[in-house]
């Protein structure tokens, strides 16, 4: 797989995983053009948003000693920690662009996703009932977005990184714990952090997630006029399109992933450019 056939996977992927987490079918369209705030249909939209955002936040491993999927490049082992997520593909993009010339707009909502997920806050008295503990957590958003993922999605035998992980935020916090009593425990952090924290910040995580969809569409407008065009199967009544690839690109997997990169391109994301208030944004 060579740079600009992986760069067509990379982008079409992140667009396709920011497709499935900011629309209208997860959040309750807004009446007004400004959006100010965002709400899920249900609890089970927000439980969804997680799942996925976790997936998104997590690292593209090889299995075993069988190359990276889709060719695509493995993080080095001193990688910050939005590198362990798919930003990491996103930068090699932006680092070395060749599908189009100017991504400084992906860049830049790349690099501001990167930095709030890397930012730190201490979730103050968090009740963990359950053991009889209240705590000050101090946590990064990387990590605790990570750990409500995973509980979202797995049952209480494949949690056992995770209750690692709250064992090790309890010790910082003055609290050691045993591992049952950590597994215990899980429940708890689930509610004060999906169910609070989670829920405040999810209007500005989609925010960050949206800038970066209209990023990659940006970055491939130029891509896009310079590739469509009608066959010589068209008329009037039945405007066939096609796309001119790049002869870079002839990977199968690549030259699909392209196709549908340009057709994402052919209209704006359907979820227009917001900024959620600076008041929204305090807290965490």
């Amino acid at each position: 797989m060579n740079d600009t056939e992986r760069e067509a996977i990379i982008l079409n992927s992140a667009w396709e995983m920011i497709d499935g987490m900011v629309n209208w079918a997860m959040f309750v369209k807004p009446d007004r053009i400004e959006i100010s705030n965002l709400l899920f249909e249900t609890s089970q939209n927000a439980r969804l948003f997680v799942i996925l955002l976790g997936d998104f936040l997590s690292e593209i491993r090889a299995f075993k000693r069988d190359p990276v999927p889709l060719g695509l490049k493995r993080a080095p082992n001193n990688a910050r920690l939005s590198d362990l997520t798919f930003l990491f593909h996103l930068r090699q993009v932006c680092a070395d662009p060749r599908l189009a010339t100017d991504p400084a707009a992906l860049s830049a909502a790349v690099e501001a996703f990167a930095t709030w997920l890397e930012g730190e806050f201490t979730a103050t008295e968090v009740n963990l009932g359950s053991i009889g503990i209240v705590a000050n957590l101090r946590v990064t958003r990387y990590r605790y977005l990570k750990m409500c993922g995973d509980i979202a999605k797995h049952s209480l035998a494949r949690l056992a990184t995770n209750v690692g992980h709250l064992r090790k935020l309890l010790v910082d916090a003055g609290h050691p714990v045993s591992e049952q009593h950590a597994y215990l425990a899980v429940e708890d952090f689930w509610g004060w952090f999906q169910q609070d924290i989670f829920m405040y910040h999810s209007s500005q995580i989609a925010e960050l997630l949206n800038n970066i969809r209209w990023g990659i569409y940006d970055y491939l407008q130029p891509e896009f006029r310079r590739s469509w065009h009608l066959t010589e199967r068209a008329t009037p009544g039945f405007p066939i399109y096609g796309y001119r690839v790049p002869e870079e690109i002839s990977e199968p997997i690549a030259v699909a992933m392209y196709w549908e990169a340009m057709n994402r391109t052919r209209e704006p994301p359907y979820v227009q450019r917001f900024v959620i208030p600076d008041y929204m944004k305090r807290r965490h």
